[in-house]
């Protein structure tokens, strides 16, 4: 079962090739809270509604209309966060960012924290991994949108992921929702100056689905990221995701998000990325404005496009009170 939110409003569920609008709900959010107060799934929750109008998905995506699989209706509510070092051919791109004289980087330390105590046994706890604020709903961009670099940017880089959808609910416990393809955003000449630029290489703008998966992620992910130019692709490679290909289990991830209060307020929307192994900055390849962006892995419907664009000067103001 895949989900898909328009932007106009109303959700469609995709099963096979069957897309059809969901009736009684307006979003995603709306479907998911009314789940956790019934004490259902989100599945179950649909099959009760009965079957909305076909629509063309495919179509739909084209023209712009969709938007991210899912939305708070106050994006100062929903928190874009992720985490880094998860997968196993993770460490060699960015060590080699942050290499320093004594042999072993930051970044290959924490790797191999990870490979090491990332994926406990029942009842243990493991290793803490990297994690990162990408920011809140104002950086979620739809799907075919601009992802927009700002004008002090070094540059502008694709990062594609897994990311997982999470609504708290009234007693502060998370619920998990599912999985979609993300395109993490970055700027990854401004990390490779030092390691302790990365909380502002991570201040930029995201983007998700078009499709959600329900239910857990498969263990085995394969996806492809590509980036077009003038109609051409000038660079592609394949990435790997899913427990089989990380360092740390999901539950590890998410044990080490939410175990702060912070983020588990009732309401609050986070969507939180699990980390990549393949980046095009890796391959010393350098985007410019106008590239497409292109994530897509067969598992989770519908491909992720976004063009890069970059934002206009602005000057800086602040007024004293």
């Amino acid at each position: 079962m895949f989900l898909s939110q328009l932007k106009a409003g109303g959700i469609i569920c995709r099963q096979g090739e069957a897309a059809r609008l969901v009736p009684g709900f307006n979003s995603t959010y709306e479907l998911a809270k009314a789940a956790i107060a019934a004490g259902t799934s989100v599945a179950a929750l649909i099959e009760k509604q009965g079957q909305g109008d076909t629509v063309d998905l495919v179509a739909l995506a084209a023209e712009g209309k969709l938007d991210c699989p899912v939305r708070h209706p106050d994006p100062a509510h929903m928190y874009l966060t992720g985490t880094g070092l998860t997968h196993t051919g993770s460490a060699s791109a960015r060590d080699n960012m942050h290499a320093d004289t004594a042999g072993m980087s930051d970044s290959m330390k924490m790797f191999r924290m990870g490979l090491e105590g990332g994926k406990p046994k029942p009842g243990e706890t493991g290793v803490q991994p990297e994690w990162f604020y990408k920011g809140n709903g104002f950086n979620a961009v739809a799907p075919g949108d601009d992802l927009v670099s700002p004008s002090f940017a070094l540059d502008g880089g694709e990062e594609p992921e897994m990311a997982g959808y999470y609504i708290i609910g009234d007693d502060g416990t998370a619920h998990r929702l599912g999985f979609s393809v993300a395109n993490e955003f970055s700027d990854h000449v401004t990390e490779k100056i030092n390691y302790l630029f990365l909380a502002h290489s991570k201040l930029r703008p995201a983007s998700f689905g078009p499709e959600l998966r329900v239910g857990a992620l498969p263990d085995h992910v394969e996806g492809t990221s590509r980036i077009v130019r003038g109609g051409q692709t000038v660079w592609e490679k394949p990435f790997l995701s899913g427990e089989a290909n990380m360092s740390h289990t999901i539950a590890n991830l998410e044990y080490h998000h939410f175990k702060y209060a912070l983020f588990c307020q009732p309401g609050d929307l986070h969507i939180h990325m699990y980390g990549t192994a393949t980046l095009s900055v890796a391959d010393g390849f350098v985007t410019q404005e106008g590239d497409v962006f292109e994530i897509e892995s067969p598992q989770f419907g519908l491909p992720l496009r976004n063009r890069l664009a970059k934002a206009a000067a602005e000057t800086v103001k602040v007024k004293m009170l």
